[in-house]
């Protein structure tokens, strides 16, 4: 029963950690650090006659990529389960047939 416990403890921990939003790792706050500088050389900087403006997100392709991902987490998280459901039902059946001999 303790190995059963074991193994729901590290499979919720893994659907936790697995479902995890990368969006999330973006919010932390990067640390400041001063900087003294003892000397500044005059260095002139050209002046830029027209900025890249870069690349431009389709919205539209955003939210496919978006779903096509959700998607393709859900159905591994669904494997996952499915995996873990046969380890568990496998390890009752061995253990059983282990009291019974």
């Amino acid at each position: 029963m303790a190995k059963l416990r074991g193994l729901v403890l590290v499979g919720l921990l893994g659907a936790v950690l697995f479902t995890a939003s990368p969006a999330l790792a973006g919010q932390l706050r990067p640390v400041a650090v001063p900087v003294t500088v003892a000397h500044v050389a005059a260095v002139p900087v050209p002046a830029q006659a027209t900025a890249d403006p870069g690349p431009v997100l389709d919205p539209a392709q955003t939210d496919k990529a978006n779903s096509e991902k959700t998607k393709n987490k859900l159905i591994a998280g669904l494997i996952a389960a499915a995996l873990l459901g046969i380890v568990i039902w496998g390890r009752k059946i061995r253990s059983k047939k282990a009291k019974g001999s």
